[in-house]
C-alpha cells in the first residue's frame, strides 16, 4: 500500500508538470512547429506573383532546391556572409578570450571590473538597426570619419566607403564585432571562473608561466564553452541580415558583396515568391540542424 501510495502522489506531481508545460507547448506549435510545417510545404509548390498575376501553387516537387543550387546565386551569398563573419569573429574571439582571461584572473587585481563589464556588454543591448544607422551616418561620403581623415592629410578627396567591396564588408564585420564581443567575454569569463583555482596554484608552484598556464589549464578545461561559443556564433552568422540590409539599403552593393543568405531570401519574401523562399529556408535549417550536431557531439567528447 505505501508503495502504491509513493506512486500515486508521484504521478499526481507530474500531471501538475504537464499541466504548466501547456502554454510553451502551445507556444511552440503555434509559432514554430506549424511555420516550419508549412515552409518545408511551401517549397515543393511553385507560388509567386507576376505583375498582378498570382502563378500558382503548383507542385513542382525538387524544382526550386534545383534552382536556388544551379544559379550560382547562394554560393556566392554564402561565400559573402561566411567572409564577413570570419572578419568580425576572429577578433571577437581573441579580444574576448583576453579580456575573459583579465577578468577572471585574481592576481591582476584590477579595479573597476564591474564599470568595464557593464561597459563592454552595452553594445550588445543596442538595436542593430541603431547601430547600422549609426555607421551609415559615421562613414558617409561627407560623414565625421571622411572629414577627420581629410583635415589630418590622410585623404585628399572622401573615400566611399560604402562603394568599396572590402570597406563595406569590414564596417559589416566591425559592427558584429562590436554587438557581441560582450556577450562573448561574459560567456568565456563565466567558463574561465568556473575552474578550479587549485589547478592554477599547482601550476604555479610547479614553475609554469602564464602562457603554459593558458594553454595547457585554460583552453582545454574551456573547450565546451568554446565550442559552444563558436557554434552559436557561427549559427548567428548564418543569420546575418539587419546590419548589412541597413547599411546597403537591401542591395548587398558594391558587386552584391556584401548580400547575405537571410537577405537574399528577404527578397524572395518581399517579392512573394514563396516556393524559393521556403526551399532556401530548408535548406538553412538543414545546415543549422547539422552545426547543432556538431555541438552535441563535441560537447559530448571525451577530453583527453
Amino acid at each position: 500500500m505505501g508503495a502504491k501510495a509513493k506512486k500515486g502522489n508521484v504521478v499526481k506531481y507530474n500531471k501538475w508538470g504537464y499541466i504548466f508545460l501547456i502554454p510553451f507547448l502551445l507556444v511552440y506549435i503555434v509559432f514554430q512547429l506549424i511555420p516550419l510545417i508549412t515552409t518545408v510545404y511551401n517549397s515543393f509548390f511553385e507560388n509567386y506573383r507576376s505583375g498582378l498575376t498570382q502563378i500558382g501553387p503548383n507542385f513542382i516537387g525538387l524544382d526550386n532546391y534545383k534552382t536556388i543550387f544551379t544559379n550560382g546565386d547562394m554560393i556566392q551569398y554564402f561565400k559573402n556572409t561566411m567572409i564577413m563573419w570570419v572578419m568580425g569573429f576572429i577578433p571577437q574571439i581573441i579580444v574576448s578570450l583576453l579580456l575573459a582571461s583579465w577578468f577572471s584572473n585574481p592576481s591582476l587585481r584590477l579595479k573597476g571590473q564591474r564599470f568595464f563589464k557593464t561597459v563592454i556588454y552595452l553594445p550588445n543591448l543596442i538595436m542593430a538597426s541603431a547601430f547600422a544607422m549609426l555607421f551609415f551616418t559615421l562613414f558617409a561620403d561627407g560623414g565625421p570619419i571622411n572629414s577627420m581623415l581629410m583635415q589630418m592629410g590622410i585623404l585628399s578627396s572622401p573615400f566611399k566607403f560604402f562603394s568599396n567591396i572590402w570597406s563595406s564588408r569590414s564596417l559589416v564585420s566591425f559592427m558584429n564585432f562590436l554587438m557581441w564581443f560582450g556577450n562573448t567575454t561574459i560567456l568565456l569569463m563565466a567558463g574561465m571562473m568556473g575552474i578550479d583555482t587549485s589547478l592554477f596554484e599547482a601550476a604555479e608552484v610547479d614553475g609554469a608561466t602564464s602562457s603554459q598556464v593558458f594553454f595547457r589549464i585554460t583552453m582545454p578545461l574551456l573547450r565546451p564553452i568554446l565550442i559552444y561559443v563558436v557554434i552559436t556564433s557561427l549559427i548567428g552568422g548564418l543569420q546575418m541580415f539587419d546590419v548589412p540590409q541597413i547599411l546597403t539599403n537591401g542591395t548587398g552593393e558594391p558587386m552584391r558583396a556584401s548580400m547575405t543568405l537571410i537577405m537574399y531570401l528577404n527578397k524572395h519574401l518581399f517579392s512573394k515568391n514563396y516556393g524559393l523562399a521556403g526551399a532556401l529556408s530548408v535548406i538553412l535549417f538543414i545546415v543549422t540542424a547539422i552545426l547543432s550536431f556538431i555541438v552535441y557531439n563535441f560537447s559530448n567528447k571525451p577530453q583527453d
